[in-house]
C-alpha cells in the first residue's frame, strides 16, 4: 500500500473529515493530512492551530501525519514522492469541482491520481462554514466536531 496525501483547509477539522481519514487509512498505510493554504481565502484558524487540532484529534491513528503547504498540492506530493490524493466528497455537488481539480493536478503531474471516498450519510450536510457559523451563534456543536476543536471554536468566538 502506498501514502496518499489528504488535502484541505480544515478551518476546522470536523467529524466528517476524520471519517474521510480513517476510511483512507484502510487503504493506505499512511495518510498525510495537508492543511492547504489558499492565498485567496480567509480563515478562522491558523495553519499551525489547524495542524495542532488535526494533531490532537487524530492522535489514536500512528500512520497519520500532519504538515501544511502554501504551494500547489502537486509540488508537494512530488517533492514527498507521493502519487495519490484522497478526496471526501458529500454530494453530487461536490464532484464537478472535485474532478476539476484532480483533473488540473494530473495535467501539472502525469503521476498524480486521486480517489475520491464518499462520507457517512450523517456526516453528508456538515461542512467547516456550517460549524464555524453554529459556533459562531453560540449553537451546539458537539456532534460535528470532537471536544478539543469545540473547545477552540468557543474561545475563538467568545462562548468558552
Amino acid at each position: 500500500m502506498d501514502t496518499a496525501i489528504y488535502p484541505g483547509s480544515f478551518d476546522p477539522i470536523t467529524y466528517g473529515h476524520l471519517n474521510i481519514i480513517e476510511r483512507a487509512l484502510s487503504i493506505f498505510s499512511r495518510v498525510v493530512v495537508l492543511v492547504a493554504v489558499n492565498p485567496q481565502k480567509s480563515y478562522l484558524f491558523s495553519p499551525g492551530e489547524k495542524v495542532e487540532m488535526i494533531r490532537e484529534t487524530t492522535r489514536e491513528w500512528p500512520r497519520v501525519e500532519v504538515d501544511h503547504s502554501e504551494g500547489l498540492l502537486v509540488e508537494y506530493a512530488r517533492r514527498r514522492q507521493i502519487h495519490i490524493a484522497v478526496r471526501g466528497l458529500r454530494a453530487v455537488t461536490d464532484f464537478e469541482g472535485e474532478f476539476a481539480m484532480a483533473l488540473t493536478n494530473r495535467t501539472l503531474w502525469q503521476e498524480m491520481d486521486t480517489v475520491f471516498l464518499m462520507t457517512r450519510a450523517d456526516y453528508m450536510y456538515l461542512s467547516s462554514s456550517v460549524v464555524r457559523q453554529v459556533a459562531q451563534l453560540g449553537g451546539d456543536i458537539s456532534s460535528f466536531v470532537p471536544p478539543a476543536v469545540e473547545g477552540r471554536l468557543r474561545a475563538k468566538f467568545g462562548h468558552a
